[in-house]
């Protein structure tokens, strides 16, 4: 019998794939924002930081690639599509970034962190515009206005979503009494932003209404798959898991460990205190790990991607490449 193949390779194969089908869209974004001309210098370099040394999302342009071939289009369509959806991604990160108050994501400033509030707002704003800018320049490139109009509908309803998620989450922060069912429906509207690229490559692509609202679904599956592989990573790495419990909302798997009350009574004290030490913050995330908080994560993303595999049962064209995004979603054995 066949061996399957680890996560860690898995991922790999995902990451050359991404790559492959994203590099095109995202060198093409990078170029055109580079071109406009800003007098402002601060502005200027915070703009070439973000799009060249920060801002490596291939993910969604090779998104709306796989999903175009799986319904057996042309992916070349999705090009001028996957360019300003790439710089409202990226506004809708700096954006992001300024509410959870991030300065950093991993070794790298975020551009909150580098150049300040209001410098980080100014270059969101910037690539907000410029990318319905180029959404409304689509036509003149072949995408027929009927269909922009219907992409920009998805965008403008994902806007509200991310929004509304948005809202919802800062009213989670410095609460332990949050239930992992409240948090899910959030991380359900936040995953509204991929349902949105796999439900425009549909249309780009002809699908049909059906075909159309199993990527959609396959999309918000996929989506929250993304982040609650984030909500693991976030509580790996200790800089992160200790922004997270000091300034943003808890993530899953502690929420997960409250639910027993003895652990309630064993971290309350440290999750309501003000002022959090790192030792507070060793002992939060030393007694979810005991409490299988991760575990109770892993458990319900397994069944997401079994779900999001299900739902692409009917398409006949080429959906190995979705359910492998899906199935590299999963965490590590050994996370």
């Amino acid at each position: 019998m066949k061996k399957a193949p680890s996560q860690e390779k898995m991922m790999e194969q995902v990451q050359k794939l991404l790559e492959e089908r994203g590099r095109k869209a995202l060198e093409m974004a990078r170029k055109t924002v580079l071109e406009e001309e800003i007098e402002c210098e601060e502005v200027r370099e915070a703009l070439r930081y973000f799009m060249t040394e920060y801002w490596h999302d291939v993910a969604r342009p090779a998104l709306l690639s796989l999903v175009c071939e799986a319904v057996g289009g042309n992916s070349e369509i999705t090009t001028p599509i996957a360019i300003p959806m790439t710089l409202i991604s990226g506004a809708i990160d700096i954006h992001d970034d300024i509410i959870d108050q991030s300065k950093s994501k991993g070794p790298r400033p975020t551009v909150l962190g580098k150049f300040g509030k209001e410098i980080a707002l100014l270059v969101g704003d910037a690539l907000l515009f410029k990318g319905f800018t180029l959404l409304h320049e689509a036509a003149e490139k072949g995408i027929p206005a009927e269909k922009i109009s219907i992409i920009i509908d998805i965008i403008k309803k994902t806007f509200f979503e991310l929004g509304d998620a948005e809202a919802l989450e800062l009213q989670f922060r410095g609460r332990i009494d949050i239930t992992p069912e409240q948090y899910l429906r959030v991380v359900r509207k936040k995953a509204a932003d991929v349902e949105a690229h796999t439900r425009i490559s549909a249309i780009l692509s002809n699908a049909s209404k059906e075909e159309t609202d199993t990527l959609g679904e396959y999309g918000r599956l996929l989506g929250m798959l993304i982040l609650l592989r984030d909500d693991l990573i976030d509580m790996i790495d200790f800089e992160e898991a200790t922004h997270r419990i000091r300034k943003e909302h808890l993530p899953l798997q502690v929420l997960y460990a409250l639910e027993n009350p003895e652990i309630k009574s064993a971290i309350g004290s440290f999750l309501l205190k003000k002022r959090k030490t790192k030792k507070d913050i060793r002992t939060i995330t030393e007694i979810t790990n005991k409490a299988r908080g991760p575990r109770c994560v892993a458990e319900l993303m397994e069944n997401l991607a079994r779900d999001a595999s299900k739902s692409l049962e009917n398409l006949k064209q080429n959906k190995g490449y979705l359910k492998l995004l899906a199935d590299a979603m999963l965490p590590s054995p050994n996370w």
